[in-house]
């Protein structure tokens, strides 16, 4: 062993001053993301009242609907359509509001429907 290496070992310089440094350092970084932490918080909006808690409309709660919907037709042009010029295309109410059911005999979605239909 070197000398250096001897003199750590038996403790000869006293306590690393670098450890001392190195805690006060990572005990600054603590209080101060503490108190950018409490900063922010001070600057959010506060919780709402019970006032301004939302209310159930008169007429009571508000329920699902079904409905089926189909979508609305693709415009028709001569030129080449891509994709960010059609912009939102959007649906409406199906004009049939049955819902659609398998036929007897039928595999449904499963295989391709083969013998067995009747």
């Amino acid at each position: 062993m070197t000398n250096a290496w001897k003199d750590l070992a038996a403790g000869s310089g006293g306590f690393p001053v670098w450890l001392i440094v190195a805690a006060v350092v990572v005990v600054g970084v603590l209080i101060g993301a503490f108190a950018f932490g409490s900063r922010q918080k001070r600057r959010e909006p506060p919780p709402p009242t019970a006032e301004e808690q939302p209310r159930l409309p008169d007429e009571g709660p508000v329920h699902k609907t079904r409905e089926r919907r189909e979508p609305n037709e693709m415009p028709r042009s001569d030129a080449r359509t891509l994709p960010h010029e059609l912009g939102h295309q959007g649906s409406r109410t199906a004009s049939d509001q049955q819902r659609p059911r398998w036929d007897e005999g039928s595999s449904g979605s499963f295989g391709s429907g083969g013998p067995g239909a009747r």
